[in-house]
C-alpha cells in the first residue's frame, strides 16, 4: 500500500504579524513550520502503514527551504519526500496549487501506484480546506473530508471504512481505493519520534522537481497566471472589549445586571429596525 501525504510549510500564526501598509502577512515575522493538520496526516499514514504495510511518501510545493517540512515528515515516520519547487509556482492560489500537486502525484503514481492520499483539513495560513478536494477532483478519485478515524482498511477489496465529523455527530463512509482523505487534528496524537527517525531525517535529501520534470503541464494554470483568487484586504480582528465588573450587594448586582440586559435589548432592537 502506497500512501502519499500532501504537506505544506506555513508561518507560525501564533507569532506572525500583518503588514499595515500592504495588508499582507509578514512571513518574516514568524518561523516556518510544518502545517499542524498535515503533521497529523503524516502520523495517520504511519498508523495505517503499521496495520496494512506499504510505504509513505510526502509531497510539498514551495521554495527550496520547504525541504524542512519534508525532513520533519521523515522524522515522524514517512519513507520518502518530494518537493516541487519552481518560480512558475509562485503566487498560486488553491486552484493553481491543486493543479500543480495533481501533476506531481501523477508522476509519483507512475513510479509507485498511489492507493491513498492524505491531507490536513486545511492550512493555518489560508484556512480554506480547498486544496485536498481540488486534488481529488483533478485525479477523479473520491474525497472524504473532516476525517476523525480510519476504522478499517481492506487491501483485498480495495476499500477503506472512515468516520468523518459532522456538525452534530459523525458518519461512517466506505470508500474505494484510491481515495483522498482530509483529516482533523483529533484523529490522533503526534508521537515522539525515535532517535533512528531523527538521524534519518537529518541525513535525508528530498527529491526536488521543477515544472520541466512534470508531464503535460499547462503553464497557464500555474502560479499567478492560474490563480483567479484576489485578496482584497487582510486585517487583524479587533480585540474584544473587556467585561464589566458588577459589584455591591446582591440587590445592587441584580439591578446592574438588569440595566445592562435592557441596554443590550434596546441596542439590538435599534439595529434590527435599521
Amino acid at each position: 500500500m502506497h500512501i502519499v501525504v500532501c504537506v505544506k510549510q506555513v508561518p507560525d500564526t501564533k507569532i506572525i504579524k500583518i503588514n499595515p501598509k500592504t495588508n499582507t502577512l509578514d512571513r518574516r515575522s514568524a518561523p516556518a513550520i510544518l502545517n499542524p493538520y498535515d503533521a497529523h496526516a503524516v502520523q495517520e499514514a504511519v498508523k495505517i502503514k503499521k496495520i496494512a504495510g506499504g510505504t509513505i511518501s510526502v509531497l510539498s510545493m514551495g521554495p527550496p527551504q520547504a525541504t524542512a517540512v519534508i525532513k520533519k515528515s521523515i522524522e515522524i515516520g514517512a519513507d520518502r519526500g518530494y518537493l516541487i519547487s519552481d518560480r512558475a509556482f509562485a503566487g498560486a492560489d488553491t486552484l493553481a496549487t491543486s493543479y500543480a500537486l495533481s501533476k506531481a502525484l501523477e508522476r509519483i503514481s507512475k513510479e509507485i501506484p498511489v492507493d491513498m492520499i492524505i491531507c490536513g483539513k486545511h492550512a493555518i495560513d489560508g484556512d480554506t480546506g480547498q486544496v485536498g478536494p481540488g486534488i481529488a477532483r483533478r485525479l477523479d478519485i473520491p474525497p472524504v473530508t473532516n476525517v476523525i478515524e480510519v476504522t478499517e482498511i481492506n487491501t483485498k477489496e480495495k476499500t477503506v471504512l472512515i468516520k468523518r465529523k459532522l456538525t452534530n455527530g459523525h458518519e461512517l463512509i466506505q470508500a474505494e481505493l484510491p481515495c483522498l482523505l482530509t483529516v482533523e487534528k483529533e484523529i490522533n496524537e503526534i508521537e515522539y519520534s525515535p532517535l533512528t527517525n531523527m538521524i534519518q531525517a537529518a541525513r535525508y535529501e528530498p527529491i526536488i522537481w521543477a515544472v520541466s520534470d512534470l508531464e503535460n503541464v499547462e503553464r497557464a494554470q500555474l502560479g499567478l497566471k492560474g490563480s483567479p483568487t484576489i485578496v482584497g484586504k487582510m486585517f487583524s480582528p479587533p480585540k474584544p472589549e473587556g467585561g464589566k465588573r458588577i459589584e455591591g450587594t446582591s440587590e445592587e448586582q441584580v439591578k446592574q445586571l438588569m440595566d445592562l440586559l435592557m441596554e443590550k435589548k434596546e441596542l439590538f432592537t435599534l439595529q434590527s429596525t435599521k
